[in-house]
């Protein structure tokens, strides 16, 4: 009952934010005033019944907060890593005769949390198993940890802190810069569950699925396990995911986990086993290095056997090529690959790899392709003396022992894949299908060498609808795409342009300036830019440099070749309420999705946003006015209006 009640306070939560998304973001109805009192008058309801407010729920109020460092904390005792496994005879062996809980071993950051008189009073990582950071405010805007839970006692869980794939590609996609992209889930959720400021960590999505309950004092779980994490879902904790298993069914419960690893969002790295008897497995103690109550299976790599058929010279922003082996397509894990990532010079080295070796390979974790071995071992492989991208000289370098190699020339095509994904992105040329992947792939084989080859990437039609991740579908979708970027405004042209400090509202202050004439742009000179408000001489300086070198003008022609450049309505440069106006903003926002998408709404009337409170100021926006953080302060020492969004939608 009590899992029934969570469950239908899981749903109200999310069907009243949804209501209130709609309404005050979007100005539209999903439900009436009275539907949506109701729903919420029976979300209060059970949350006084269960004694349970879970995170994200529409009547709680968690603050934000900003600390200086993270205090360390000693745990009461050591937390031991496990002993590990491949083999499913060593967890049949470990099995015996008892019962066991087989469990996903997530792929995140361990961390241990305290309730004392239903509230969450501390949280704490691993840390290096002896003592760890105390985290509790980033815990408190976890996605799914409850802000308060019916027991009374002192309860203390463990815990792993995720981010699924899902939310780890979206973090990612929001990152323009491809060196500052994170590499793998884990590593960006250790970093936002160790934030100093809290917000940061709510806009992450860090989930936390409980493992193992420590303490919770007076409850009787029969000695067992499966009960204890039973009963910590009726406290509104989402439980990592488990079953009961012995000796006969370890196989069958093994494969039911590697069945689903495939497809499941949330990094898992392996396999935990637990035995349910809580008695029988605190009897065993444990060894220096392990607890004996418990064992890790890792995932026995399957490993097949291909055929190498070429080494592919990918070149990336920061000037480093890397080695990628192409082979014969084999299936590991259910799908079908045909290219490993070979990392460096000395990886490659070490594999004496060549041309029609034979290799072996397999997915790490199940999840991305690697080469185990190399079988035959001839070392023919030439390392590039040129770029494939630019065509200029290549420099092995050697930084502690690792190889690597790279591109000399400053100017290389392939380093100014940041510069092309700004020109197709959404406030510059809006090219959908052009991800930061395919633009490397593209730059990769010689496509695009300027902005201009963007519009002609028709004439690669055979090539392209063969390469990995394309079809003739894609393609058109590509096409139609960049035909329907032909057709933009001068303000998204300039920004797309890259000129270093012009951002969208600086490009729009400039054509609106010279009469959206960029001829004019192009001949202003530092004195004529310098005078238009929120430029300045270091804006202005950019962009005679920009428009003064003439390989940036030769190829600005070229792209004007393909472009039908529109000229404003009348009626759009009406709607430039806010034009001269420069806004700070802070804190969280309700009436707009994120903070973005109110930036892009003032520069979209002809406002400026920037990152801090000057006297140049004219308004700071924050929803907690009375606030004592230090852009309220500073707004108040300058006599500056702070603004709640309502204030700010009535200027």
């Amino acid at each position: 009952m009590e899992n029934q009640k969570i469950e239908r306070m899981r749903e109200l939560a999310g069907i009243l934010t949804e209501a209130s998304k709609a309404y005050y973001q979007e100005d539209r109805e999903l439900m009436s005033n009275y539907e949506y009192d109701r729903l919420y008058d029976e979300l209060e309801q059970l949350e006084r019944e269960s004694g349970i407010v879970l995170t994200g729920s529409p009547t709680a109020k968690v603050g934000y907060e900003a600390l200086d460092e993270l205090p360390k904390e000693r745990h009461e005792s050591p937390m031991l890593s496990l002993d590990k496994t491949k083999d499913i005879e060593g967890l049949k062996n470990f099995a015996g005769d008892h019962q066991t809980i087989v469990s996903w071993k997530l792929d995140g950051l361990t961390v241990v949390l305290t309730y004392q008189d239903g509230s969450l009073q501390k949280a704490v990582t691993r840390g290096n198993g002896e003592t760890g950071e105390v985290i509790t405010n980033n815990a408190r805007v976890f996605r799914n940890i409850p802000l308060r839970i019916s027991y009374q006692g002192e309860l203390i869980l463990r815990g792993e802190a995720v981010l699924t794939y899902t939310d780890f590609a979206r973090i990612n996609e929001e990152i323009e810069d491809v060196d500052a992209k994170y590499k793998n889930p884990r590593n960006l959720c250790s970093g936002s569950v160790r934030q100093l400021n809290n917000e940061i960590t709510a806009r992450r999505g860090v989930r936390f699925y409980a493992f193992a309950l420590v303490r919770a004092e007076g409850v009787d779980f029969g000695n067992s396990r499966k009960n204890q994490l039973e009963w910590l879902k009726t406290q509104g904790f989402d439980v990592v995911e488990h079953h009961v298993a012995d000796a006969a069914s370890m196989e069958e419960t093994v494969q039911f986990f590697a069945d689903k690893i495939q497809y499941y969002d949330v990094p898992s790295d392996g396999l935990v086993l637990t035995y349910d008897d809580i008695a029988y497995g605190q009897s065993l103690g444990r060894t220096a290095k392990f607890p004996r109550d418990s064992i890790a299976f890792k995932w026995k790599d399957e490993i097949s056997e291909t055929k190498l058929l070429e080494i592919e010279w990918s070149p990336s922003r920061t000037g480093l090529i890397n080695p990628v082996a192409i082979f014969e397509p084999v299936e590991i894990e259910g799908s079908t690959v045909s290219r490993a990532s070979v990392h460096n010079l000395s990886i490659m080295k070490s594999l004496e790899l060549g041309i029609g070796d034979t290799i072996t390979v397999y997915k790490a974790n199940m999840i991305i392709p690697q080469i185990a071995d190399n079988l035959t071992r001839s070392g023919r492989i030439e390392i590039p003396k040129v770029c494939p991208a630019c065509g200029s000289r290549t420099r092995i370098q050697n930084i502690r022992g690792v190889e690597t190699l790279y591109c000399t020339n400053e100017n290389c095509v392939a380093k100014k894949i940041k510069a092309y994904t700004l020109f197709v992105s959404r406030d510059a040329m809006n090219i959908d299908g052009l991800s930061e992947a395919t633009l490397e792939k593209f730059i990769e084989k010689g496509f695009i060498c300027s902005f201009a080859n963007i519009f002609t990437l028709e004439k690669y039609r055979d090539e392209i609808v063969k390469m990995e991740g394309f079809g003739e579908k894609s393609f058109d979708n590509l096409m139609a795409g960049i035909e329907n970027a032909r057709h933009t405004t001068l303000p998204r042209l300039l920004f797309g342009l890259g000129i270093p400090g012009i951002g969208a509202a600086n490009a729009k202050m400039l054509c609106r300036h010279f009469d959206y004439d960029l001829d004019r742009v192009r001949a202003a000179t530092m004195e004529e830019l310098a005078e238009i408000d929120g430029i300045g001489e270091v804006l202005a300086g950019a962009v005679v440099d920009y428009f003064r070198d003439e390989e940036n003008n030769i190829g600005l022609d070229r792209l004007l070749e393909q472009l039908e450049i529109e000229r404003p309505r009348p009626e759009d440069e009406a709607e430039l309420t806010l034009a001269g106006k420069t806004f700070v903003i802070t804190g969280t926002v309700r009436h707009f999705s994120n903070r973005n998408e109110l930036k892009a709404y003032i520069e979209s009337r002809g406002g400026k946003v920037t990152g801090s409170v000057t006297k140049k100021t004219d308004y700071l926006i924050n929803n907690d006015t009375t606030s004592s953080s230090s852009k309220n302060k500073k707004a108040k020492e300058l006599n500056i209006p702070i603004l709640s969004e309502e204030a700010f939608l009535k200027l």
